[in-house]
């Protein structure tokens, strides 16, 4: 997993015969993964620890409100035999997809690890147990207040970020579609861009930790599934002994204001429902009213208008 070595290559580096790797490297994966995930990768099962993780945004990226950022990422893989187009993706590579919610420290919140790489990830989202419990209000998630200083508002719920594949629902908040818009979209599209930052950093992360990530895995999928798992665990048992400078040294490049990925997004994705659009339309309102970052206005304008 560290070096991303074929298992011939391993064999001759340890001495050790090809199907002792072959038995050995499964097996291990799975136990790090049936030890490890209770300890470090604890799905949040109460208000309060759902409340830690929308503190840890808030004070973080100053988004309120907001219990985590999810995407997914594409685990390049051998195309599995027998297996058609099914793992064939968009980028022309064969792939399975690694769903994930990240909390603001860049550790993994919930995993679903497997699906076809032909599949969105609004899709895989919409079919994984997560966002069928998500939907059906069994998450446990905290109950709806005001926002600090917004009382007129009304109480807002607490809400998931994501790109413009996701859904736009009650709990989960999408960036507004398309080149145009106001630049209070703008601003808002700014504000969940910097804070959703966190899960595609966190895969950043994982790949530059786990070079196996860099390349083809060329295994069954089964064992693919149980690599992905051990690589998810180990770096949240990492993560939790690292300091936030010492992240940000290990991706090169990392800049917590670097806006220079925050571009108008297409018109893609799906048709939010007038309560969600309402609410998406208040956090609007917050972010560029009542909670204000000093240098949002400078950033929308360089980036999005491309003024001097």
């Amino acid at each position: 997993m560290a070096t991303g070595e074929s298992f011939t290559s391993l064999a001759y580096s340890y001495r050790v015969g090809q199907p002792t790797i072959t038995k050995v490297i499964p097996e291990v994966c799975k136990e790090l993964w049936d030890q490890l995930a209770p300890i470090v990768m604890k799905m949040p099962s109460s208000v309060e620890e759902w409340m830690l993780i929308s503190e840890g945004y808030n004070n973080k990226w100053q988004f309120p409100h907001c219990v985590g950022a999810i995407d997914g990422k594409h685990i390049v893989m051998k195309a599995p035999k027998n297996s058609g187009s099914l793992y064939y993706n968009y980028k022309g590579t064969f792939s399975m997809v690694l769903l994930a919610l990240v909390d603001a420290y860049l550790q993994f919140v919930m995993v679903d690890i497997g699906s076809y790489g032909r599949n969105s990830d609004g899709g895989i989202y919409a079919n994984s147990a997560f966002g069928k419990a998500l939907g059906s209000g069994k998450l446990s998630l905290p109950a709806r207040t005001c926002l600090p200083g917004a009382e007129t508002l009304g109480p807002m719920p607490y809400v998931i970020i994501g790109d413009e594949a996701f859904p736009l629902q009650e709990n989960i908040m999408r960036p507004y579609p398309g080149r145009g818009g106001t630049e209070e979209q703008k601003i808002f599209n700014y504000r969940l861009s910097r804070a959703r930052r966190c899960v595609e950093s966190a895969f950043g992360l994982l790949a530059v930790r786990w070079r196996v990530f860099y390349s083809k895995i060329a295994v069954s999928t089964e064992t693919t599934k149980n690599i992905v798992k051990a690589c998810v665990v180990l770096h949240n048992l990492t993560q939790k002994q690292t300091t936030a400078a010492q992240t940000a040294s290990i991706i090169e490049g990392y800049n917590e204001d670097d806006v220079t990925s925050i571009k108008p997004l297409s018109r893609v994705g799906y048709r939010g429902t007038n309560q969600a659009s309402e609410i998406r339309e208040k956090f609007t309102a917050y972010l560029t009213k009542v909670y204000k970052l000093p240098w949002q206005e400078s950033k929308v304008r360089v980036v999005l208008f491309g003024d001097s």
